[in-house]
C-alpha cells in the first residue's frame, strides 16, 4: 500500500496540497493521511474526494512514534515529529512502511507530502 502524507498551514489551498501531491509523485498513492486535527479541513478532504481516495487521520501519539529523515524545528514543537507529511504516511501504511520519497514542499510553501510504502508481500 502507498500512502501519501501532506502537512499544511491553514491558509493552504487545494492547489497547494495538490502541488506538493504531484511533487511526490502522489499518482501512485492509494489513501491520504494527515494528523487527526488537520483532517476535517476543507481543503484535504476536498483533494481526497477529488482523488477519490480514503484520508486517514492519525493520532499525534502515532506521530510521535515515526523516525523521519527530514526535521522541522516547527513541526517538532506540534507533533513530536520532525516531519507531519512522513511521519503520517508511514503512520497510515502501517508497520514495517518504509518513506518511498521523503518530504517535499508545493511552490508556495504552504504544503508538504510525502510517501510511504509498505509490502504486503
Amino acid at each position: 500500500m502507498i500512502v501519501a502524507g501532506l502537512g499544511f498551514r491553514k491558509d493552504a489551498s487545494v492547489d497547494s496540497l495538490r502541488d506538493a501531491l504531484h511533487a511526490v509523485g502522489g499518482h501512485a498513492a492509494q489513501a491520504l493521511a494527515t494528523a487527526e486535527d488537520k483532517a476535517f479541513a476543507p481543503q484535504i478532504r476536498a483533494l481526497a474526494a477529488e482523488l477519490a481516495l480514503p484520508l486517514h487521520a492519525i493520532p499525534i501519539v502515532a506521530l510521535q512514534n515515526q523516525l523521519t529523515l527530514t526535521q522541522s524545528a516547527r513541526v517538532q514543537s506540534l507533533y513530536g515529529t520532525g516531519s507531519l507529511a512522513e511521519a503520517a504516511a508511514l503512520a497510515a501504511a502501517g508497520p514495517g512502511a518504509q518513506l518511498r520519497c521523503q518530504r517535499v514542499t508545493s511552490h508556495d510553501g504552504k504544503a508538504t507530502a510525502a510517501l510511504a510504502e509498505r509490502s504486503l508481500t
